[in-house]
């Protein structure tokens, strides 16, 4: 037998089960924390590391872990934080937030937190990266832990990204950041505390779409990015309009449709707003950043945009972070006399803004690149050097983090002597072969490949063809051959010494 309610308690109930589905899904009327928080995460030690989220306004919050207990009260549009006594590295912990409802988050740990971001090189993953079995099979590690942001444009910053924290395992590595993971494997080998690395790259993508609008358009050089990016939107958008209307009328009239137009890509700060603003303000150590491949063709511009946005993320986390980034590596093909190079002048870009702005490193792989594929599967040394910098400058360990670089130049009669810093043990052609690399040039600009040798921190630098030298460059091309190492296996920095604006090309 069907037992029937009275009309009145049925719309009662349905009412009550309506409200109690609007109160679950309303972030306001519930306890919620953003995704980078969760089981397994790393939290930053020696600081006051933020939690934050949502709940009902006004409603008290409480946080306890390690002994630790605090409490707030979320304001009238539902937001809280709460900021951590500063705790040494150590976990597993269990972090309990409580409101309206309970959160517990288990096997948590205090130790190091880096951020990886950057473009394809920086998305490679391991399971593509050279001798990757091996690596894979022997990933597994409590205190290395791994966060993913899911690829997110978006045309005004968020609060939340897509993605969780995992213990590093043959299960979860191999869809990592190869250089994410091996900066971060060196880094607990060496200083042996937790390891925390956040992933946030998309392959492709300029250094433009990382930065803020509101950074872009404070530079008159930068906001022109900006304004060209909108101009060839609205482009798109008329020719978009016609496509459709010729489209429609070829479908008509029984016709192949035309070709659609081309679409401009992702707007400038888009990627800043989906896949940076919403870790903000996560307490971490620093970032590590490998791009710069989409910005060659304007190297003089990346000379403002690197050093933007570098103090523009230490601005909205609130700390002064120590960056790492890596320099272009050696792409494309060889060149048999000395020439002008955009890839040249972007790792020139990428050493000025290491050497001018502070508490920020760089990693050479001049040697690590292939001719063919500008995805070098070499990432563990690409990964080992980052951490190198950052062992001997944001951990200041004792160690040589650098091959050389350039320091100075003066000219003796008919050669130049060029002097060097970070010669560590000292300077080596490597395999003990005659030094290569170098080239000099007159006051007619003109470079021819120059003989080269080492005396000290220095080297001496000359052509039989080039009696009144006033230049010299090192390994300046797109894929340059060149050997200048110190002792300690770090290449040397490709560099000029002079300023001159690129030579047209030659027409053959």
């Amino acid at each position: 037998m069907i037992r029937r309610f009275p009309r009145q308690l049925s719309l009662l109930i349905l009412t009550l089960l309506l409200a109690t589905r609007v109160h679950a899904a309303d972030p306001q009327t519930s306890l919620h924390l953003p995704a980078i928080f969760s089981d397994n995460m790393v939290l930053q030690r020696n600081f006051a590391t933020p939690i934050w989220g949502t709940a009902t306004p006004n409603q008290s919050i409480t946080l306890t872990i390690a002994g630790q207990t605090k409490q707030a009260t979320a304001a009238a549009d539902g937001k809280w934080m709460i900021k951590l006594d500063p705790m040494k590295e150590g976990g597993p912990y269990e972090l309990t937030i409580s409101g309206p409802t309970s959160i517990t988050y288990k096997n948590v740990l205090f130790g190091d937190v880096w951020i990886c971001s950057g473009q394809s090189n920086m998305e490679w993953q391991l399971k593509s990266s050279k001798d990757a079995p091996v690596a894979i099979n022997s990933s597994a590690n409590p205190n290395l832990r791994l966060f993913t942001v899911k690829k997110n444009p978006a045309q005004t910053p968020q609060t939340d990204v897509t993605g969780k924290w995992d213990e590093s395992s043959a299960q979860t590595s191999p869809a990592f950041s190869a250089v994410g993971y091996f900066f971060g494997l060196e880094l607990q080998k060496q200083l042996n505390v937790p390891i925390g690395l956040i992933h946030t790259s998309w392959g492709g993508t300029a250094i433009q779409l990382w930065q803020s609008k509101e950074a872009i358009e404070a530079d008159a050089d930068m906001k022109v990015v900006m304004d060209d990016w909108q101009k060839r939107q609205e482009q798109y958008d008329a020719a978009m309009k016609k496509y459709q209307e010729a489209a429609a009328a070829a479908k008509a009239d029984g016709k192949p449709a035309p070709t659609a137009p081309r679409n401009p890509g992702m707007a400038p700060a888009v990627l800043y707003n989906g896949m940076i603003a919403p870790l903000v303000p996560y307490g971490i150590s620093g970032a590590i950043w490998y791009q710069g491949e989409s910005n060659a063709g304007n190297a003089k511009l990346y000379r403002k945009q690197m050093p933007a946005m570098i103090n523009q993320w230490r601005k909205e986390f609130g700390v002064e972070f120590p960056f790492y980034m890596v320099q272009l590596a050696n792409f494309m093909a060889k060149t048999p006399q000395p020439v002008d190079s955009d890839w040249a002048e972007l790792r020139e870009s990428q050493l000025q803004t290491a050497q001018t702005n502070p508490k920020t490193g760089m990693a050479v792989i001049i040697d690590i690149g292939e001719e063919k594929d500008i995805h070098p599967r070499n990432k563990e040394d690409v990964g080992k050097r980052l951490a190198l910098a950052a062992l001997g400058t944001a951990y200041n360990k004792p160690i040589e983090y650098s091959g050389p670089i350039y320091d100075s130049m003066k000219t003796e009669g008919s050669k130049i002597r060029v002097t060097f810093k970070h010669t560590g043990a000292g300077m080596i052609a490597k395999g003990g072969e005659k030094l290569i690399g170098f080239a000099i040039a007159g006051e007619d600009n003109k470079f021819v490949w120059a003989d080269a040798q080492i005396d000290g921190n220095s080297i001496i630098v000359s052509s039989p063809e080039v009696q009144n030298p006033v230049a010299v460059r090192y390994a300046w091309a797109n894929n340059p051959d060149c050997n200048l190492y110190n002792k300690e296996g770090l290449p040397a920095s490709p560099f000029r010494t002079d300023n001159w604006p690129k030579a047209a090309p030659t027409l053959k």
